[in-house]
């Protein structure tokens, strides 16, 4: 660790000590704990690493308005619900303000040189006629009832008389981009990387209000049924077909993976695969291989699998080659590895999703010696 990077975070662990830290102090000192406990060493002169755990610990509780701190082990700060209260109360600082490499690395100063662009809010919005309408950050387009910042679209609710049939939108967003929706039902719903959806302008009352994810991935907070006569929320997507009987969910379904993978983050659905109905509970992710054509439950921390939202790539023990997709989706690059093994190789922690690639592969290379070069798009794994 640098000198310059001790002094800092020496003075934040004196301020947090002290309680005069302030939310992104803490946050910062969170993010560092939880980045850093297991492949960085902690530094000789901070030695009460326990307290200092603690004491962020406790600070977030009391923000969030949770219970009390029950085990220092980092295990259980994993396991707190802790993206959705950060969400609200601060953006988390980038994982790599703090990227504490050897002595030796810090003696010299890497500078990025790539053209690699990081993503960003832009989609593609296919009108009912047919018509393309492009819709980035600086652009505003407005028709009707609907209205898009460049960010985010937006259905509003009509009051005219109810439409005789239903007609549909698709939402196509890019390689190298995220959208957010707001459906003329009240439900929300955010589109990762090379996604596209297809939903109606309008539902009609007494029918189910039913979207469809035809590739890509989405997450969907949807407007309960009690505020629609009961009409039904389904997504429908690849292989399978969502009742909603909750509210969060997350859908996985890219056109070249070979699993589909359904999160529930709260509420209940219903799965329709091959004509059986599986319910799934908040923690639950059901996978579906499309190769094999049979599917699986199991319990998954959800934050890990939704980070995404939030602006950020957080993994568990997830293979180098899972993490490439990840990133070339969102990059709009393609990661080639000239090791198999590589590919196998484990990754757990959390990266800021608005910071240059290159700031994740630094990291790689100067805690596990992988190297890496970059041609363009392209990025050779060694």
């Amino acid at each position: 660790m640098s000198l310059k990077d001790r002094k800092k975070l020496a003075e934040l662990i004196e301020k947090l000590i002290k309680g005069k830290a302030s939310k992104n102090e803490i946050i910062s000192l969170y993010n560092f704990f939880l980045s850093h406990q297991t492949i960085f060493k902690w530094p000789k002169e901070f030695e009460n690493k326990e307290l200092v755990e603690k004491e962020i610990f406790n600070k977030i509780q009391k923000q969030a308005k949770i219970g009390p701190y029950k085990e220092s082990k980092l295990s259980k700060l994993r396991s707190l619900n802790f993206i959705k209260y950060a969400a609200v109360l601060v953006i988390f600082i980038s994982v790599c303000y703090f990227i504490f490499n050897n002595e030796e690395t810090n003696k010299t100063n890497i500078v990025i040189e790539n053209n690699i662009e990081i993503g960003t809010d832009k989609a593609t919005l296919t009108l009912e006629d047919g018509s393309n309408i492009v819709l980035e950050k600086g652009k505003t387009y407005k028709k009707e009832n609907i209205k898009s910042d460049g960010e985010k679209i937006v259905y509003e609710a009509s009051q005219s008389e109810p439409v005789p049939k239903l007609t549909y939108n698709f939402l196509t967003v890019p390689k190298g981009g995220q959208f957010y929706i707001d459906l003329e039902d009240g439900t929300k719903v955010w589109l990762n990387a090379d996604s596209k959806l297809k939903y109606p302008i309008k539902f009609i009352d007494g029918q189910p209000r039913d979207v469809e994810l035809l590739y890509g991935e989405a997450y969907f907070i949807v407007s309960p049924s009690t505020k629609h006569h009961g009409d039904k929320f389904r997504v429908i997507s690849n292989h399978q077909e969502i009742e909603v009987l909750g509210t969060e969910f997350n859908i996985k379904a890219y056109q070249n993976d070979n699993v589909v993978e359904t999160v529930l983050v709260e509420g209940k659905i219903n799965v329709d695969i091959n004509n059986e109905n599986k319910i799934l509970l908040p923690n639950q992710q059901l996978k579906y291989s499309k190769l094999t054509n049979t599917s699986e439950i199991n319990t998954v921390n959800a934050l890990y699998e939704t980070a995404w939202r939030f602006g950020y790539f957080k993994f568990y023990k997830k293979s180098f080659f899972e993490v490439s997709k990840v990133l070339e989706r969102w990059y709009n690059v393609k990661i080639v590895f000239e090791k198999n093994e590589l590919k196998d190789f484990k990754i757990t922690g959390v990266s800021s999703k608005h910071q240059n690639i290159e700031n994740f592969l630094k990291t790689l290379k100067n805690t596990n010696n992988i190297t890496y070069e970059i041609k363009e798009d392209i990025i050779y794994i060694k």
